[in-house]
Order: structure tokens, then C-alpha cells, then sequence
């Protein structure tokens, strides 16, 4: 279970991140209360995640998660370029994220 809610804190975090963005310097009101909500609720899970998974193993696993989503979501918005390089990169800390997951 406290994979489970790890893994959907750090989507949490790409989603707060997006919201950051929108939120033009908290100067529009929807996307700053939708970044407060987020990130909020996104800390909470990786605290409740912590009471059983070791502190670095969560918190790598919730930046990863976050990292990698944020990544996508600006590519996809074509805020960001999807090159090869990166592409590649991200992989590597899904790849990471999944193999903590195996030792731990």
C-alpha cells in the first residue's frame, strides 16, 4: 500500500509543478489553488510512504516518479523538446526508480 500511495505522490508532484508553471507567479488563482492542493497532498503521501519504506529509498523513488512525469507532461505541451538524449536520460531514472523499488 505505501508503494502504491508513493507512487501517486509523485505524480502528485509533476502534477503541482504544472500548476507552478500556470500559475504565473501565483498571479492566476485556479492554478495556485490547484499547485497548494497538489503539493500538499503530494507531501502527505510520500510522509505517510516514509513511516514504512526507508527515507532515501522514498524520497528518491517520489522525485524520480515526479521528474519523469513533469519531463513527459513538457513535451507533450511542447514546452519541452523530446530529443533522443533526453528520452534516453528519463528512461534511465524510470529504470532507476523501478530498481529501487527491487532492492528495497
Amino acid at each position: 500500500m505505501s508503494w502504491l500511495i508513493l507512487i501517486l505522490s509523485g505524480a502528485l508532484e509533476a502534477v503541482w509543478a504544472a500548476a507552478l508553471h500556470r500559475s504565473k507567479g501565483f498571479r492566476k488563482p485556479l492554478p495556485s489553488a490547484v499547485f497548494l492542493v497538489t503539493v500538499v497532498a503530494s507531501t502527505a503521501g510520500l510522509a505517510f510512504a516514509m513511516q514504512t519504506i526507508p527515507t532515501g529509498t522514498a524520497y528518491a523513488v517520489w522525485v524520480g516518479v515526479g521528474v519523469v512525469l513533469t519531463a513527459a507532461y513538457a513535451m507533450i505541451t511542447k514546452v519541452e523538446r523530446p530529443t533522443a538524449a533526453r528520452l534516453l536520460l528519463l528512461a534511465g531514472i524510470g529504470v532507476c526508480v523501478v530498481g529501487l523499488k527491487v532492492v528495497a
